[in-house]
């Protein structure tokens, strides 16, 4: 049967999905948090924390995440710091993500009013406090479907766990082809199982636009 290298080595599959949901998880907080702050530096009244976001963005946005995922695990041992191949994922896909969600984010609190901000600032919140509880809770609402994709493509760039042998999907799956050679059905049934990954997702992204929308 053409499927019968996947379901001899299904204990791989397994394995490697389970893998692929906990880079996914690691690297989606990561993501939220570099988000949170890059808009936070990006939208402060310090120029000097403005210009820092911006060109942590710039630069994270046009290099591949690879780039970033190869400094974490090959670069840092160099000074000392040795990361495993995991931690180095989900540092460097969360990373990369959380840049361009930052970008996302950012748009989603541009569109809401300037008056709600200095509102809050007057009532006597300080800066965190009136992103924290009046800015970004709205700006979330807004940008749900981009930051639903971004979301999406974390799950997929956990992928580029196969270069740092981490074990996730896409790399137990290289090497079930290697040892089978029955690559079109290896790979036809790794797409599959990140459609499992993605797909509720993408329906929970959609379920949630459509509920707020009404509100």
């Amino acid at each position: 049967m053409l499927f019968t290298a996947v379901f001899e080595n299904r204990d791989l599959f397994i394995s490697g999905a389970l893998m692929t949901l906990g880079l996914s998880a690691g690297g989606w907080l990561v993501a939220v948090f570099t988000a949170v702050l890059l808009v936070a530096m990006r939208i402060s009244p310090r120029p000097a924390f403005r210009l820092a976001g911006t060109g942590i963005v710039e630069f994270v946005r046009n290099i591949p995440p690879i780039v970033i995922v190869f400094f974490v695990y090959f670069g840092l041992p160099g000074a000392g710091i040795r990361i495993s191949s995991f931690s180095a994922v989900v540092i460097g896909v969360g990373f990369y993500g959380g840049a361009l969600m930052s970008e996302a984010l950012r748009s989603g609190v541009s569109s809401l009013p300037r008056g709600q901000y200095e509102t809050a600032l007057a009532t006597g919140m300080s800066y965190l406090q009136a992103m924290r509880w009046v800015v970004l809770p709205q700006a979330i609402r807004i940008v749900i479907p981009p930051l639903g994709t971004e979301t999406i493509n974390l799950i997929k760039n956990t992928s580029l766990g196969a270069a740092v042998s981490a074990g996730e999907i896409m790399g137990n799956a290289n090497l079930v082809g290697s040892r089978t050679f029955a690559y079109a059905a290896v790979f036809v049934a790794t797409g599959i199982v990140y459609i499992c990954l993605t797909w509720p997702i993408a329906l929970g992204v959609n379920t949630l636009e459509r509920r707020w929308s009404w509100k």
